[in-house]
């Protein structure tokens, strides 16, 4: 019972410092887009967080989203894009514990299946529809460049046996 209340404070303890780092170098790092600012960070701190908390990296993904709407640094395609990939990002590293797929689903869950989630929204905020063309490309965009740059940070971790120590402490 203590083992799972002390992975229980260091998960949720982790989410919080990686809202805290989404939220911040996301006002710095955005890439524009035409309409669209693409947030890599975001993706980055989702692998990061599918391979270090597990599932608490939805709800870190749902509070900095809503944190960075709140802010006007984020849009409400943010849910979508960012809670789907962190979700299969979670799913593909659980199944497979190879960082490569953390990564991979990552871009698949917010490149393909998180774009095609902001549809509905694109049509209930009352967007063209042709907005999606523009939306998709750049959810492609950005979870590849998060998505690469925690694959690199993360294999170096691996590298140096660091995740073995994180883990049994």
């Amino acid at each position: 019972m203590e083992d799972n209340n002390k992975r229980m404070t260091r998960n949720i303890s982790l989410t919080g410092v990686m809202v805290a780092v989404n939220v911040v170098l996301g006002t710095l790092i955005t890439i524009p887009l035409g309409p669209i600012r693409a947030a890599p960070v975001q993706h980055l701190i989702n692998v990061i967080g599918a391979v270090l908390t597990g599932p608490w990296v939805i709800v870190q993904a749902f509070i900095s989203s809503t944190i960075r709407i709140m802010m006007g640094t984020g849009t409400p395609f943010a849910y979508p894009g960012s809670m789907v990939g962190a979700l299969i990002a979670w799913l593909m590293y659980r199944k497979f514990k190879k960082l490569n797929f953390a990564a991979a689903g990552e871009v698949i869950g917010t490149g393909i299946f998180g774009s095609l989630a902001t549809y509905p929204l694109i049509m209930v905020l009352g967007l063209d529809t042709g907005f999606f063309w523009v939306l998709a490309p750049a959810f492609i965009v950005s979870s590849l460049i998060g998505a690469a740059v925690s694959w690199l940070m993360l294999s170096q971790l691996e590298k140096r046996n660091l995740f073995e120590a994180f883990r049994n402490n």
